[in-house]
């Protein structure tokens, strides 16, 4: 009977671990989209209107962004892929533990990293300043460009580690 009941702790485990690597794909993948939104039209439309204009749409939407589930996604994800990361190198010996690490490590670094390295201190420095004054305009036509080059990187880590986890959610050795 024990070992019966051991083989179903493993394979409620394996069930566990699957469904953490298929919420690290899904959320990479969520992310990635998000992000791509932004670096494809969003950030083009805002460049289209008044500074002012802009700044203060920009400035909304990075109040908004910060919400429950929207940040569930992008917290999660990269707590998930913390776990997946050093999962993937206590079973290197297993088949996708090297996508598995990849995945993790391009998110982490590449669109969670990046974030905080880069676009908030940029999101902060325009949260500072007034829509209407020069000092605004000015920090507007910089904030477009860097905030967007930034954002590009992101988008492509997320879709990278989106790519690199579902390869490892399939990669079953053979």
């Amino acid at each position: 009977m024990e070992d019966k009941a051991m083989v179903q702790y493993l394979i409620s485990q394996q069930h566990y671990y699957f469904a953490l690597k298929l919420f690290s794909a899904l959320g990479c993948g969520l992310i990635a989209g998000v992000f791509f939104a932004f670096s494809t039209f969003v950030m083009n439309a805002l460049a289209r209107l008044q500074p002012a204009q802009g700044i203060t749409a920009m400035q909304s939407i990075n109040i908004t962004v910060i919400n429950p589930l929207f940040m569930a996604v992008f917290l999660g994800t990269a707590a998930a892929c913390i776990l997946l990361g050093i999962s993937s190198l206590l079973r290197w010996h297993q088949p996708g533990a090297a996508y598995l690490l990849l995945g993790s490590l391009l998110y982490l670094v590449g669109s969670f990293g990046v974030t905080i390295v880069f676009n908030m201190p940029l999101n902060e420095a325009l949260a500072r300043v007034e829509p209407d004054s020069s000092i605004g305009a000015s920090l507007w036509s910089s904030y477009l460009a860097n905030w967007t080059i930034w954002n590009h990187i992101r988008a492509a880590a997320a879709l990278a580690a989106a790519a690199s986890l579902t390869i490892a959610l399939c990669d079953r050795g053979a």
